[in-house]
């Protein structure tokens, strides 16, 4: 996160440690405690620098306002999450209100090619175009610059692509609920997420499993 602090909210006591669960702790310090995992939080799902700052900021002063409402049954970081995501569904109803949530430049099937177009076989994978063995992708999910190379292709998705995706496989957030949100129909979240996944294999394959030696 950048290292300007919102003004309500002065820099922590250094040396203080997060508290336990069932405790919050000093204001002052949350900035510096959850700031960085909370800006990239955000930005992971609004892909926006100034509207992930505006989402934080506006999560420490709902925080600020509303500490009564701490139970003290989670972690402090897990409630600010909480209250984070509720800023960032709010940023999804608005964009929902404003414009048509679905990216339909996305919906040309950039995929059909890699498909046999008619016969016995029609619907079924070109061999040699179709997906690779990935292996034990298992593997992989011990290593950082995988998830950096993740993170490099979801950021290659359309903004509302990418947000549905999140909401549904990161999130876990169900259907129904998805669809309320932003305003689409149940096919368009389908087809969203349908997409998604392509592109993410597609991306993953030629950058990660694809390459000799980085994925074993």
């Amino acid at each position: 996160m950048p290292t300007e602090r919102p003004n309500q909210l002065p820099a922590a006591r250094p040396g203080e440690a997060p508290p336990a669960t069932g405790q919050l702790s000093d204001p002052e310090q949350w900035v510096d405690l959850h700031g960085d995992y909370l800006f990239k939080y955000a930005m992971l799902r609004l892909r926006d620098q100034a509207r992930a700052e505006d989402a934080v900021q506006e999560t420490f002063l709902a925080a600020l306002k509303g500490g009564k409402s701490f139970a003290g049954r989670a972690a402090e970081k897990s409630w600010l999450v909480g209250i984070l995501k509720n800023k960032i569904y709010d940023h999804y109803r608005q964009s929902s209100r404003e414009t048509s949530f679905t990216d339909l430049e996305f919906y040309a099937d950039e995929e059909a090619d890699r498909f046999v177009p008619d016969g016995l076989f029609k619907d079924g994978w070109i061999h040699e175009l179709g997906p690779l063995d990935w292996g034990s992708p298992g593997a992989s999910l011990d290593s950082a610059l995988f998830w950096q190379t993740f993170r490099d292709c979801s950021d290659n998705l359309p903004k509302n692509v990418a947000a549905v995706f999140n909401l549904r496989e990161v999130d876990g957030v169900a259907s129904q609920e998805i669809c309320a949100l932003l305003n689409i129909s149940e096919s368009n979240l389908w087809v969203m997420l349908h997409r998604a996944r392509m592109a993410l294999r597609r991306c993953l394959e030629t950058n990660w499993f694809g390459k000799p030696g980085v994925a074993e």
